[in-house]
């Protein structure tokens, strides 16, 4: 699960196109070579595929990749499968319009209003991407000047980097610090430099669970607008909010201005756990919208007609899932940080969203990464660490971002249960090999503290 040693590059650094952008993922390695044949460039899968691969390799539960152990309810699965199979009920199984079923667009607009209070023409002002990952690269692809830099919060989603190095630009970080992982907006400001050509933001935030305010974005978007910079702001995690939020999620395109320098984009996948789906949209203004089409037409063009129709019925009427998902969430998560705060990992509030921090720094001196291939190989579990997301060539190893693990309580609670039972159980034995954290106990001391009757 571990990336190969050498050192990740500059993605700038490197000529073809495929190198830059699997470098700006951290998902470029080098084969081991030879006396007589140097080492190559190999790309990697990704860190949730890797992640996914080592729990299957070691039977391990699988805590990382960021899917719900359950299906989108019945009644949406039915109304897909209908699309499919009776044409009288849903669209024809031929390609969607460009910018994705009318039903669906006005569906999004509808919900929009209903929720944010935004007002969106569902045929300028909406378009259907095919998931969220695809409007995220149309978006960077649109609005990334070559050369330019590309400003963002990390930890971030892994497609920013590989985006932002396919565009030609490169990627600049702020860090969100714990405990809170609330934006340096001060920092933020000081990042922005005449060679800046795009903000990218996420709120709720993959994977601190962070939820940026009214006045965060303000200021933000107040910055966009001084220095003539773009905006994409991921809002994939906003059906996700748990009942403890200390925020309501806020559109960026709610606050005033917003339209002008900003496009939202959203997600169907993780808001009725139909991942696979790949059913996502692009929202904003309409100027700012088509310029994102003239991208996104060239990459899938449209897919999924029965997926589009069955989400257009659900965004109308949810019938009561999005509260009983977040309810199941919500205990998933408070299984989750009980039993990490046993272990003495420290995990974050995780106020929306799928996922938990883990801080290892109090348990061991090893990085995350490699405390999540032992967690993977000895202990049974499989984590992602939060290095992986963020811009690996420019990170120094004692950073706090370098000593996170990100654990997805998206889980049937009884995984999470014996994914937490295996880290009591074995976690202290297999750290027992390495140097323990600096002046703290080791994961010894704290499995023994919480007792037998924890998760």
């Amino acid at each position: 699960m571990s990336s190969h040693s050498t050192p990740a590059p500059d993605p700038l650094a490197l000529e073809m196109p495929w190198a830059r952008t699997a470098a700006g993922a951290n998902t470029l390695g080098f084969d081991a070579g030879t006396d007589t044949s140097p080492s190559s460039p190999q790309v990697m899968p990704t860190i949730y595929e890797r992640t996914t691969a080592a729990a299957i390799a070691h039977g391990a539960i699988n805590l990382g990749q960021g899917f719900p152990d359950t299906e989108g309810p019945d009644w949406l699965l039915e109304l897909a499968s209908r699309a499919i199979t009776e044409p009288e009920t849903g669209p024809r199984n031929q390609y969607a319009p460009g910018m994705g079923l009318i039903e669906l667009r006005e569906a999004i607009s509808a919900a929009q209003s209903r929720r944010q209070q935004v007002t969106l023409d569902p045929a300028t002002q909406v378009m259907v991407t095919t998931g969220a990952t695809e409007g995220i690269s149309a978006t960077i692809l649109a609005f990334a000047r070559p050369g330019s830099e590309v400003l963002t919060f990390e930890p971030h989603y892994d497609s920013y980097g590989a985006c932002v190095a396919l565009a030609g630009a490169r990627l600049v970080g702020v860090p969100l610090r714990g405990p809170e992982f609330r934006p340096d907006l001060d920092a933020f400001e000081a990042a922005i430099t005449e060679r800046t050509s795009m903000i990218l933001l996420n709120t709720p935030h993959n994977p601190t669970g962070t939820v940026f305010s009214t006045e965060e974005l303000t200021r933000i978007v107040e910055l966009a607008r001084a220095h003539d910079l773009r905006i994409m702001c991921d809002e994939v995690y906003e059906h996700l909010m748990l009942s403890d939020a200390r925020l309501p999620h806020r559109s960026i395109l709610t606050i005033p201005g917003a339209q002008e320098v900003a496009v939202a984009v959203g997600s169907a996948g993780k808001s009725f756990s139909v991942t696979g789906w790949k059913v996502g949209w692009v929202t904003g203004g309409a100027e700012l919208v088509s310029q994102v089409r003239g991208v996104k037409q060239f990459l899938s063009f449209s897919s999924g007609p029965a997926f589009q129709w069955a989400i257009a019925h659900g965004l109308d009427d949810d019938r009561g899932f999005f509260a009983q998902n977040t309810a199941e969430l919500e205990a998933g998560r408070d299984l989750l940080r009980d039993g990490l705060t046993q272990l003495g990992l420290a995990p974050n509030r995780a106020e929306a969203g799928y996922f938990v921090l883990g801080n290892v720094s109090g348990i061991t001196s090893l990085s995350a990464a490699e405390f999540c291939r032992i967690l993977a190989e000895e202990v049974g579990v499989a984590a992602i660490p939060v290095s992986a997301l963020t811009i690996q060539h420019l990170a120094t190893p004692t950073d706090e971002l370098e000593h996170l693990v990100r654990f997805a309580f998206c889980k049937d609670h009884a995984t999470i249960r014996e994914g937490l039972r295996r880290m009591r159980e074995h976690l202290p034995a297999a750290l027992a090999a390495y140097p323990p954290a600096a002046g703290a106990a080791g994961a010894d001391e704290a499995a023994s503290d919480a007792g037998t009757d924890g998760p």
